[in-house]
């Protein structure tokens, strides 16, 4: 079976307050988004890499990637876009219909190998899967004309990635205009008619936004080295 990672490294970074786009600050001298390369690395050997990022990060990307013993071969850089969905899209065009593609954040680095064993194996079945893991707070929306209400906490999940795909199905998806409402891969899958399905994920599999998560990975990587 064809697998394919799609590893989206396009943000800009502005909330962590760096001048580098937080994908590419470092966690014991490595880059945050080798990280998430070495895990499907290691999930998979056969497993074909696609990195989107900035065009002007490209050198960089691929001088830090010799860096960690990954030739220009082995990854093949696509240009972000102007939204997530353009950036996936983009990475999209090189994955073939016949694959499992995932399609994961650069800066998700402390994934585990058997989060990404449960999405493979879970689509092989059902075509998608997202890992999600459990509201533990209470909830509550705030409503246009200032009414709260609280919202059953039972019934809420927070999303995270890969988000796990055949790739026929996640490519077509994608051939639509896009939305506003599309926040990741699921909802753009789901505004088809495409179903969803979920599958339990990790609390350690954080997406690194503000200074003190990229603390909390540093504590999480590094008794592993």
């Amino acid at each position: 079976m064809k697998k394919v990672v799609v590893i989206v490294a396009g943000g800009s970074g502005q909330r962590m307050g760096t001048d580098v786009p937080k994908q590419f600050l470092t966690i014991q001298g490595k880059p945050i988004f080798i990280y998430s390369i070495d895990q499907f690395r290691e999930a998979f050997t056969d497993i074909e890499i696609i990195l989107v990022l900035p065009n002007s990060y490209h050198d960089f990307a691929t001088e830090r990637l010799h860096e960690f013993g990954y030739n220009q071969a082995a990854i093949q850089l696509v240009d972000g876009g102007l939204t997530r969905f353009h950036s996936v899209q983009n990475g999209l065009s090189r994955v073939p219909d016949d694959a499992v593609v995932f399609i994961h954040d650069a800066v998700r680095c402390l994934l585990s190998v058997d989060l990404i064993y449960r999405c493979y194996d879970s689509c092989i079945t059902k075509g998608s899967t997202v890992p999600v893991i459990k509201v533990k707070d209470s909830i509550r929306r705030l409503a246009p004309d200032g009414s709260t209400h609280i919202l059953p906490r039972e019934e809420l999940y927070i999303v995270q990635t890969p988000q796990t795909f055949w790739g026929k199905i996640i490519k077509e998806a994608f051939t639509q205009q896009y939305q506003s409402s599309f926040t990741d891969e699921a909802s753009v899958l789901e505004y088809t008619g495409g179903e969803v399905h979920l599958v339990e994920g990790e609390e350690s599999n954080i997406k690194i936004t503000f200074s003190d998560d990229l603390l909390f990975a540093e504590l999480k990587i590094k008794p592993i080295n």
